[in-house]
């Protein structure tokens, strides 16, 4: 099936694709060239989570304080264009694209991640955006940490994306500083495993559920990572079309 046939497929029948796994596997950008490739938005539910991240900080509220940043999430005005080629997160009036990846971020957010309360009210909006997508006769993909157990677990398509945790490290640091320098490498590294340990507290994405699909991008580039994954969006569409 060529991206034309599919396009065409999802237009009947509607998609939603669910990718997790754990920091650097490649969710992000395999997720983007997938939606461009199939025309349906792209869920970043990690910006999401960066997103309240910045609001609490920026409005001084202490993160350990759970049920503060649970109400803050709640009075977020949070904006995001879902476009895989260009997307964008707002806050408000204010946009935070860029912000929110900030290593200061990244070195708060497992405070946030682990707030059992925000997880309940991120998966909420998150399956809200995705089966608004659906509907439409479009679709969504969504990659995370549980899209595939918690978020949408009866999403058309389940993904477990993994990697060796070398080459996750090098993928997030080329991300976060445009090098792999020993320097920038060790600084993520703590990052990475610090995310890594507290988000495993409170959310399984090393062992794939059951019905959900383990794709290994270690030694494979961007779009044979893609070709893997829509093997399984070929199936899906293919037995819910029937054309």
């Amino acid at each position: 099936m060529n991206d034309l046939m599919r396009r065409d497929a999802i237009s009947r029948v509607g998609i939603t694709i669910a990718i997790d796994g754990p920091a650097g596997s490649g969710k992000s950008t395999v997720s983007k060239a997938l939606a461009s490739r199939l025309g349906i938005g792209y869920l970043d539910t990690g910006a999401m989570y960066r997103a309240l991240t910045w609001y609490c900080l920026d409005r001084g509220i202490d993160l350990t304080a759970k049920e503060a940043v649970a109400a803050a999430a709640n009075d977020m005005p949070l904006r995001l264009v879902s476009d895989p080629a260009d997307p964008h997160v707002w806050v408000g009036e204010r946009e935070v694209t860029q912000e929110i990846r900030d290593p200061r971020i990244a070195l708060e957010i497992k405070h946030v991640s682990t707030n059992l309360d925000v997880r309940a009210w991120m998966a909420t909006e998150q399956r809200r955006r995705m089966m608004e997508a659906r509907e439409e006769g479009s679709g969504m993909i969504a990659e995370g940490r549980d899209i595939t157990t918690v978020v949408c677990p009866d999403a058309d398509v389940r993904i477990l994306l993994l990697a060796d945790q070398e080459a996750r490290l090098r993928r997030r640091t080329l991300e976060l500083y445009g090098d792999a320098s020993e320097e920038h490498m060790e600084i993520v590294r703590a990052q990475v495993e610090g995310r890594d340990r507290a988000d495993s507290a409170v959310s399984e994405f090393m062992v794939a559920a059951p019905g959900v699909q383990t794709v290994d991008s270690t030694g494979l580039d961007i779009d044979g990572v893609c070709e893997a994954i829509l093997a399984y969006v070929d199936a899906d569409l293919a037995f819910r079309d029937g054309q």
